[in-house]
């Protein structure tokens, strides 16, 4: 059968170009570079999809040099890289925010006589906002890519209004959408995008007006504005409002995904009403909604907040026994609800366990675990592993000050707090004063005297 595939070379190819982007999807890189060595070896030659595809994978999954090294091999081939060969490249290291990467990319397309086109440019303004670059990124979109002889159109403006308001800047977003109403009709995703910044900004009554003005141009909303608008009040602790709001819906005959179903069970789990977080997860079941592994990481928060480890115990055996993989937000959720309930030694367990079974460390479960152990009152174990994180931010810090104070360790508590001003970390203003009371309790006025004198000049000197 391989051999008659092999007589149509077109076809034989688009087949290998299916199968690696199914199993790149899939992070099976490997697999899919053996499956193009096979079809090279029976005859079925790879073509710039296929390349393409594959350069797709690594950019996602290993790495910006791995995934630039493909086009070598490209052109050993006598395949030429085009245009979306290199929007790939620029989308991983823009991923990544190397901006250095992207800008030698967009030279060496046209080096090789290809020109950027509109996704090249929004990526590349997307990694401008990300960086905090606001008017080098307007200068491409006002500027460059008029000398492009390119015009913006709505879905410019929706990756540049999404990409304002994940970076905070809520105001010129609205500002960019008067603009962009000025030139066409905006679509249900850009008024999604901004109800969606707007409710992470928690400006509640702009998101309000917005779903108004939403509606006034002729759409309905759709599961992703309400369940936006439903996360919003939950946020900002408006449980009933939120509540009515999504029962209002049900009786209107509006049906809402899992995901709604989802913001309403976490919700519900934060105020303490597990019981009816749980009826909830049983009527998602009952309009046939299968367990998947939101449902199960829902489910397993619940029952640790309830302290029914019996429980969780049963459900991690039927997401193993189901063949499901969990995720990181899985193991998140044990180690929390493990260190909530009092099982330090058993988290610490877990926590090594991840790293055994190849598991990325996430930072939230690293931050969950030192608070745990300090707050357990373990803090040289958490000083230990605080030691040994490679990514830290201000959680991290704050944490750790925090409770090298509650301990009376005022003097290495002065330290760290030292060396978040020395690395520019900004912690709060709490953390400061902890330490600065603590020596002064203790009888060091001088150390005391000694690290404000410090902080006031690193201050002085980052700014």
């Amino acid at each position: 059968m391989v051999l008659g595939l092999v007589k149509f070379t077109g076809l034989s190819t688009r087949l290998l170009n299916i199968c690696v982007d199914s199993l790149c999807k899939f992070r099976k890189i490997e697999k899919a570079e053996t499956l193009i060595t096979d079809g090279i070896r029976l005859g079925v030659s790879p073509d710039v999809v296929t390349y393409n595809t594959l350069i797709t994978g690594y950019c996602r999954f290993v790495g910006i040099e791995e995934a630039y090294a493909i086009t070598r091999r490209m052109r050993d081939a006598g395949i030429r890289p085009d245009v979306a060969t290199y929007n790939s490249l620029i989308a991983g290291a823009a991923r990544r925010l190397m901006l250095e990467r992207v800008l030698y990319l967009f030279d060496e397309m046209l080096e090789w006589g290809l020109y950027p086109d509109l996704l090249s440019y929004n990526t590349l303004m997307c990694c401008y906002f990300k960086l905090g670059k606001q008017e080098e990124a307007f200068r491409v979109l006002y500027k460059d890519l008029h000398l492009a002889g390119l015009s913006p159109g709505p879905d410019t403006y929706n990756v540049l209004l999404d990409a304002l308001c994940k970076c905070g800047y809520v105001d010129d977003a609205l500002e960019m959408f008067k603009e962009m109403q000025s030139k066409f009709k905006p679509g249900l995703m850009t008024y999604n995008i901004l109800i969606n910044g707007l409710c992470k900004a928690r400006r509640v009554g702009t998101a309000k007006w917005m779903l108004t003005e939403l509606k006034r141009s002729g759409y309905t909303p759709n599961a992703v504005t309400y369940t936006t608008i439903l996360k919003l009040y939950f946020k900002t602790r408006r449980i009933r409002r939120g509540l009515q709001l999504f029962l209002e819906m049900k009786r209107e005959g509006y049906t809402y995904d899992g995901y709604a179903y989802f913001a309403v069970v976490s919700a519900l789990i934060k105020t303490g009403r597990t019981k009816e977080a749980y009826e909830y997860m049983q009527e998602l079941v009952r309009n046939g909604r299968r367990h998947d592994i939101v449902s199960y990481n829902t489910l397993l928060n619940l029952y640790f907040r309830e302290g029914d480890l019996d429980a969780v115990d049963d459900l991690l055996g039927e997401i193993e026994r189901k063949g499901m993989k969990a995720d990181e937000y899985t193991h998140t959720i044990i180690v929390n609800g493990l260190l909530r309930t009092g099982q330090t030694r058993r988290a610490e367990k877990h926590f090594v366990s991840m790293g055994e079974m190849g598991i990325g460390l996430n930072l939230v479960t690293c931050n969950c675990l030192v608070d745990g152990l300090c707050k357990a009152g373990h803090m040289d174990r958490a000083m230990r592993l605080f030691e040994s994180m490679e990514v830290k931010d201000e959680y991290t810090y704050t944490c750790v000050v925090h409770n090298l104070c509650k301990e009376t360790r005022f003097v290495c508590a002065s330290k760290l707090l030292l060396s978040c001003y020395n690395k520019g970390i900004k912690i709060p203003s709490s953390a400061r004063r902890a330490v600065l009371s603590g020596l002064r309790m203790s009888g060091c006025y001088g150390e005391a005297r000694m690290a404000k004198a410090k902080m006031k000049l690193t201050q002085f000197g980052n700014s």
